[in-house]
């Protein structure tokens, strides 16, 4: 569909448009196009989902390698292997004087498409090995801010004693988590805020001292417990006495994994019988999506706090007038199609991954500064095309005639794609195969489907670990295990027959198995990713259904007639929970 078309259509409203990837109808409101009209861009050619699929395939989180840092030799942990065309730098040589982004500037030629173009740039130009800002003792973590002591750990924003975790927001001492935001000395929690001393559990805000909970706020000493509010001593479902409750806990033998084993059935069977609530948004305003915190007019957006006039935004934060935003925010406004990183971003578009504040930029890689396009590893600097530099007014005609060219001469991809002016980068320019990057966690392909539709597979390493012990050799229980096992290279129990990228062999940290021992928890007997993918079963998806709420109690504002309040929810229809309205829920858990 031609920008001109889409400007006729504006003036009456919403339209439907048909995606060039997948080639299903999606619908652009009116809302959309005043964004878009705002920012001058073009509306997207791209259905929502599939844009999202397109950013996340430029993000590699947890495929890292061993490699050495091409500036001083020494070894590094890389999101990029050790086989490549573009030199790769360590924290300190990217960041230090090792290099200047700028010697690698050239003119724009008119005769290529601009990504070609960057594609040739991005080939030159120093990678950084992992993404960290202000990293201390994280250097096998990748993507974290203001970090210290985080090993095997991914997005993690001001996070202390972080180990095997994701999506982490000023927290210490947690392990084996996902989306957590202030929260200490826990593990095993997926949608945890303000708790502390809690295990195994998933949707919990200031809980306390628990175990084995599901969506429970303001409770301590419960164990094994769904729906609770403002309770203390509850155990299975039931109110004791402190003694009572110490009495009954005393009984669970947490440090044996057979009986672990046991509790977590047991967590699963309870939690299906529980009630749902349609999303997990509080303190909204006008917004749609799941797991948000203090927002107003956010549409369609998933695990972000903080936010205004924002529409297809997940993991963000402090982000204000945003679409299509994942990974980001930290005080920043006014941002389209952008992903990974960033802080006191202004008017950023089809970016990627900001080290330093950036302002009215486009199509930039890893850069900070204002006016850059097409820039890739630029710090500071202004009026930047392709890396070089250029006098404001310069520029200003240089751009222009650089968008115009990519309207009438876009970027020819693979299966027909077609990326001009207002499209996010090619998916088959990124440094990363599909199965690397966080594209395929969201939107898992096999091998051939994601060569058909022509992008890049990447076969795993073989890895030739020599297993000193099974998993299924280890002690049961935390009690009997000796600091000898920090030798061992334990074999996971899925031995690689499982589709969660299994390393087949892992190895227990030294705080880990202190962790463990003062906690009672038992030694996992999976390697770190597959109890990560573990962990993804208890997620939500990024993504919205329309469904009516099925509470038929009596008693309720609907009287004697089954509820027939509508939302939209990322329960899909298909699946088992009990899923309630707003008000139906709160009659039955308030």
């Amino acid at each position: 569909m031609e920008y001109k078309e889409e400007k006729k259509i504006h003036s009456t409203g919403s339209v439907s448009a048909t995606c060039q990837n997948c080639k299903n109808s999606f619908v652009i409101e009116k809302e959309d196009f005043n964004f878009y009209e705002k920012i001058k861009v073009p509306p997207p050619t791209f259905c929502p989902e599939c844009r999202l699929i397109r950013r996340m395939a430029w993000r590699n989180e947890r495929a890292l390698f061993h490699t050495n840092c091409d500036s001083c030799k020494k070894r590094i942990f890389s999101a990029y292997p050790s086989e490549r065309p573009y030199p790769v730098f360590c924290h300190d040589c990217w960041f230090g004087d090792a290099w200047d982004p700028m010697e690698y500037g050239k003119e724009y030629d008119f005769s290529k498409t601009f990504f070609a173009q960057f594609k040739e740039l991005f080939d030159k130009v120093p990678r950084l090995n992992l993404f960290h800002v202000n990293p201390i003792n994280s250097q096998y973590s990748n993507i974290t801010r203001d970090c210290k002591n985080v090993y095997l750990s991914y997005s993690i924003v001001e996070g202390e004693d972080v180990y095997y975790s994701k999506n982490v927001d000023r927290s210490r001492q947690i392990y084996d988590s996902l989306t957590l935001t202030d929260c200490e000395k826990s593990a095993h929690i997926v949608y945890g805020m303000n708790s502390y001393n809690t295990f195994y559990s998933v949707i919990i805000r200031d809980c306390i001292d628990s175990m084995f909970l599901f969506d429970c706020k303001n409770c301590s000493h419960c164990f094994m417990s769904a729906n609770l509010r403002n309770q203390q001593y509850v155990f299975r479902g039931q109110k004791y006495s402190k003694e009572k409750y110490q009495s009954l806990i005393n009984e669970i033998n947490i440090g044996s994994y057979k009986e672990l084993q046991k509790l977590v059935v047991e967590f699963e069977k309870m939690k299906l019988e529980a009630i749902h609530k349609y999303a997990d948004i509080i303190q909204g305003v006008k917004s749609t999506g799941d797991a948000l915190v203090n927002v107003k007019d956010a549409k369609e957006c998933f695990e972000a706090y903080d936010m205004e006039n924002v529409k297809w935004v997940s993991r963000s934060f402090s982000l204000r007038d945003a679409y299509d935003c994942n990974y980001s925010g930290l005080h920043s406004e006014i941002v389209y199609e952008y992903i990974s990183g960033g802080k006191g971003q202004m008017r950023v578009f089809f970016s990627v991954a900001a080290t330093n504040p950036l302002q009215d930029s486009y199509y930039t890689g890893w850069c900070g500064g204002s006016n850059l396009f097409g820039c890739f590893g630029v710090r500071d600097k202004s009026y930047c095309i392709l890396n070089k530099q250029y006098e404001k007014v310069e520029y200003e005609k240089i751009l222009s005639k650089i968008i115009e060219q990519m309207k009438t001469l876009p970027y020819e991809g693979k299966n027909g794609r077609r990326y001009g002016f207002g499209e996010f980068f090619p998916i088959e320019l990124s440094p990363f195969a599909y199965n690397e990057s966080l594209a395929h966690e969201f939107s898992p392909l096999p091998e051939q489907k994601v060569k058909e539709k022509g992008y890049i597979w990447k076969e795993s390493e073989k890895k030739d670990y020599k297993i000193t012990i099974k998993s299924s050799d280890l002690p049961d229980n935390v009690s009997e295990v000796g600091n000898n096992v920090l030798k061992e290279i334990i074999g996971c129990e899925h031995e690689g027959k499982c589709s969660h990228q299994c390393t087949k062999a892992f190895i227990i940290h030294p705080e880990e198995l202190a962790y463990y021992r003062n906690t009672g928890l038992p030694l996992p007997r999976l390697c770190p990713n597959c109890r990560y993918y573990k962990r993804l079963e208890y997620r939500k998806p990024w993504k919205l259904w329309h469904r009516s709420c099925m509470c038929d109690k009596k008693g309720h504002f609907h009287g004697e007639k089954h509820c027939e309040v509508e939302f939209e929810t990322s329960y899909a229809p298909d699946r088992p929970e009990i899923v309630y309205c707003e008000r139906c829920y709160q009659q039955e858990v308030y």
